[in-house]
């Protein structure tokens, strides 16, 4: 079984949650999904920039 993802870091910018988390194998990740109703915007990062990057750019097409 799976060791389940523990997020730590997380902050809020707009209705986009960043975190920081450790991947199966140990590694430092970073991961940005958007909050709102029906959005289904997720992205993992290598970088924590690169995910507060896509957090401040990203726009929800949900109609």
């Amino acid at each position: 079984m799976p060791r389940p993802i523990r997020p730590r870091n997380v902050i809020r910018i707009g209705p986009v949650q960043v975190a920081t988390y450790y991947d199966r194998h140990g590694r430092e990740k970073h991961t940005a999904a958007c909050t709102a109703p029906r959005c289904g915007f997720s992205a993992d990062y290598d970088s924590r920039a690169a995910a507060e990057i896509a957090a401040r750019t990203h726009r929800c097409n949900v109609s």
